[in-house]
């Protein structure tokens, strides 16, 4: 997914500054090297397995959405509000600490994410009420957008250099498994364990604890350097000579993104609502069916050209949107999955695709800013219109918005389409330009 773009953009940077970085940890004399640091090997899977663990609690909450609306009796509007809250602090964390672990050190700043990402955990473990709901999430979406750079970054940093191209397939299949897992673990927690809006989160708990273990025993691959209050400001800007290579990607950033918050928001709603299905395992799959063929596709269409990638990423995206929506119509399960399954295959190559041209077309000095609006496109599509679907579904009924929602998904999917293949038909029309 975008998390990729981050270790692309910053192996660029950290190569543009290798004086300031420190050196690899397992090639220090043995006097210079920390007692029970990681080698950077065993460091790079660890990071792996703590970005994943972040994603899974990002997306824990999402089938026990049905569990709060019923306990609290809240609408669909406050549903998806809580929802776009976690999104909103993430992107104001990517804007403001993006760049915060170049000037502090990873250690630090992932150590920080952690804790406050355990300050979430003990926010949700002790929510009795919507307000508080809505706190964990907006403290969880900042933690998750502060760790998100600080984890790519530090990929990026510990790639080995006989594989080259790990840390973006890492990155970029990490947040898709880890949203897939969370939510269909919590599922089967909420379903089959006791105190179904606890455990999770104490689990989940105990889990970011071991992370903080494991982080204070990693190798620091970036060094303090000045300026660390002046990279708090956020900036957005593209240069102008990339505006219209950004703008022909806009719908398939919306699309895909937009559709993720639809599942992530409203899915496991859709399920008990459209479908009469009450098990909270099914209401976490609908995420899963979704996510895990999103991370698969990003790791089988790694090498493909990018072109090529984000034409099939948009006719599947198109084609598994439609697919699904007559599921809905037609009040068939099976259809809906299949569509579910197919989306998320084009979710995944549209992704990939999509952060794989921004890095290509731009300089290395300009990808930093770049990746910031495509981020801040990519979240706001991810919870703007999950909110608006929310309000709808409060005022007109699930079912006519669902019908709605994936009907737009569906024609953003078909503009992608067209902005592909008339940007296909230029480049081969400027390769067979007469040179002048």
């Amino acid at each position: 997914m975008s998390v990729s773009a981050l270790s692309d953009s910053d192996s660029d940077r950290n190569s543009d500054r290798k004086n300031q970085i420190a050196p690899p940890s397992d090639t220090n004399p043995p006097g210079r090297r920390r007692r029970g640091e990681l080698t950077r090997p065993t460091a790079f899977a660890a990071i792996a397995v703590v970005f994943v663990l972040f994603m899974a609690a990002s997306s824990a909450p999402s089938p026990l959405y049905v569990v709060y609306q019923q306990h609290w009796d809240f609408s669909a509007t406050t549903l998806t509000t809580v929802f776009a809250v976690y999104v909103l602090g993430m992107i104001a964390a990517l804007l403001v600490l993006g760049s915060l672990s170049d000037h502090l050190g990873r250690r630090p700043v992932l150590l920080s994410a952690i804790a406050l990402e355990a300050a979430s955990m003990g926010l949700f473990l002790v929510a009795d009420s919507v307000s508080l709901l809505l706190t964990a999430r907006l403290v969880q979406g900042v933690a998750t957008g502060a760790a998100m750079t600080a984890l790519g970054a530090a990929l990026a940093d510990l790639n080995p250099t006989h594989a080259p191209h790990r840390a973006g397939v890492v990155t970029g299949a990490a947040p898709t498994f880890g949203l897939g897992l969370g939510a269909l673990g919590c599922g089967f927690l909420v379903e089959y364990g006791p105190h179904p809006t606890r455990l999770v989160y104490v689990l989940l708990l105990g889990g970011l604890v071991l992370a903080a273990a494991v982080v204070a025993a990693l190798p620091e691959t970036s060094l303090r350097r000045p300026g660390a209050a002046r990279s708090l400001q956020p900036r957005l800007k593209v240069a102008p000579h990339l505006r219209a290579d950004l703008l022909r990607l806009v719908p398939i950033l919306v699309a895909s993104w937009a559709l993720g918050g639809l599942y992530l928001s409203l899915g496991p709603s859709v399920v008990v609502g459209l479908f009469g299905l009450s098990s909270h395992v099914v209401g976490g799959l609908v995420v899963t069916l979704l996510t895990v063929p999103a991370c698969l596709t990003a790791i089988a269409l790694r090498a493909w050209p990018v072109a090529r990638t984000l034409a099939l990423g948009a006719a599947l995206l198109l084609t598994g949107t439609v697919v699904a929506l007559t599921g809905v119509e037609e009040d068939s399960l099976l259809t809906a999955a299949l569509g579910t399954v197919v989306a998320g295959v084009g979710f995944g190559a549209s992704s990939l695709a999509s952060f794989g041209t921004l890095a290509r077309m731009a300089a290395p000095s300009e990808r930093g800013e770049l990746f910031s609006v495509a981020f801040v496109i990519s979240y706001l599509s991810f919870s703007v219109p999950a909110v608006v679907a929310g309000i709808a579904a409060t005022h007109t009924g699930l079912h006519e918005t669902s019908i709605a929602y994936a009907a737009t998904v569906a024609l953003l999917a078909a503009l992608a389409l067209l902005a592909q293949w008339l940007r296909s038909r230029q480049t081969a029309a400027r390769a067979t330009c007469p040179q002048t």
